[in-house]
């Protein structure tokens, strides 16, 4: 009964925000949202998914247009925790192929119970990927090797700084285990703490709310973070209220991880969990930028029993589409360990879909005929068309790509490679 009513809740809330989003656009085109004394306009939706809606908002004193996400959280604190995590993530990886977040806010939902979180995102002309697939397969028409390689090189960089993300280590944490020296043991660090406990608590696995504690590093060893950040918890009231720093925080990356003292970082992979090129957005000059990390998890997950099995699938069920996910994550085995080449497998669906206008598993057979889509990833069942005008060396990269073992797949860094290597064989 209590999953009844909480389902119509869901309903209600996408309702209503449905509603706001046809009449902000058509009734009440000066619809506005103030953020801490500022006016923005809604201008109108751009998206939706699960419990959150994208809107182009205006600063109506600057002029500035902004992608304004709204996530809903029924479940009040621990829905404002989950999505301050997907906060976090936009904060922790620093790279141009990756979106950054301008500055996020929390307030009472004022038309029901539960929590909003607004994110303030930079706002794309261009669209992303899929808007280019969409024409093109409307238009019947393809996009050239060049072009593609270019798009899914950016892509495969920027997933690359989230696969090679480093970890400061406290400096005494180097000395631990050696028994010269007087000085006595250091007690564990928050972030040892964090990770001693519960490994497999799924909380455990993402960002924290507040941060990682200690300094992070990405984009090919510079810090991830830039200048500090203020790591203030959300302010929940009944106002939102933020302050726009986010263009600062950008400036001034840290020294890189390459000139800090010997194991001063340790390589702490994440991985995005849901590449699809609606998530890969295009910037004015065409650069691809990886965006949506609400999937976003500590890449490596060793699964020792059955209930965490079934609560890796259901996570990947509800987190990560359907025809870009990997062949594991439709049925998680114990004594397996997930990591980032999740991520892999999504990257060659992707490039698949830039070439021929689809996933390798939409067909007419799993999307028309009634077979199982499931069946098709598991076993890798996908066929890429004879009449192709693209070299053998693409279609060898989606092959390396989707292996249904993990194991053979590449690594990003050589995903990147080949590519790189690829693409100065194309004019």
């Amino acid at each position: 009964m209590e999953s009844v009513i909480y389902q119509l809740e869901v309903l209600k809330d996408k309702v209503q925000d449905a509603v706001f989003a046809l009449t902000s656009c058509i009734c009440q085109p000066s619809a506005t949202i103030k953020v801490n004394g500022r006016s923005f306009k809604i201008l109108r939706i751009l998206g939706e998914g699960g419990f959150s809606f994208v809107y182009l908002a205006q600063d109506e004193h600057s002029g500035r247009e902004f992608a304004l996400k709204k996530i809903r959280c029924p479940t009040g604190q621990e829905g404002v925790k989950e999505a301050m995590r997907e906060v976090e993530a936009y904060r922790r990886f620093r790279h141009p192929n990756i979106i950054r977040i301008m500055d996020s806010a929390v307030m009472d939902d004022r038309d029901g119970e539960g929590k909003i979180v607004y994110l303030f995102l930079p706002y794309y002309r261009r669209g992303n990927l899929q808007d280019i697939i969409n024409s093109n397969s409307i238009h019947n028409s393809h996009l050239s090797e060049h072009d593609i390689l270019s798009y899914f090189l950016g892509t495969c960089k920027g997933l690359s700084a989230m696969h090679n993300f480093r970890m400061a280590v406290p400096a005494a944490a180097t000395s631990r285990g050696q028994t010269s020296g007087s000085n006595p043991p250091r007690p564990p660090s928050r972030q040892e703490q964090h990770d001693d406990e519960d490994s497999h608590d799924q909380t455990s696995l993402l960002p924290e709310p507040e941060g990682d504690g200690e300094d992070g590093f990405s984009y090919h060893g510079r810090s991830s973070r830039g200048a500090p950040l203020p790591t203030r918890a959300p302010k929940v009231q009944r106002d939102v209220e933020t302050v726009f720093d986010g263009d600062e925080e950008l400036e001034n990356l840290q020294q890189t991880a390459k000139d800090s003292p010997p194991g001063s970082t340790e390589l702490v992979p994440y991985a995005h969990r849901d590449i699809k090129p609606a998530n890969v957005m295009l910037s004015d000059d065409g650069t691809p930028v990886l965006m949506d990390f609400g999937s976003t998890i500590k890449a490596r997950v060793h699964i020792e029993n059955r209930n965490q099995a079934l609560m890796q699938q259901d996570l990947a069920a509800e987190q990560s589409t359907m025809p870009y996910r990997a062949p594991e994550l439709f049925d998680v085995k114990t004594g397996t360990t997930i990591d980032e080449k999740v991520d892999i497998w999504s990257l060659g669906c992707l490039l698949f879909a830039l070439a021929f206008n689809h996933s390798p598993f939409e067909t007419s057979q799993t999307t028309e005929q009634g077979g199982s889509m499931a069946m098709a990833v598991m076993n890798a069942q996908y066929k890429i068309p004879r009449d192709s005008p693209y070299s053998e060396g693409l279609k060898d990269l989606i092959n390396s790509c989707l292996k249904v073992n993990p194991v053979e797949r590449p690594s990003i860094d050589q995903l990147v490679e080949e590519t790189e290597a690829l693409l100065r064989t194309v004019r």
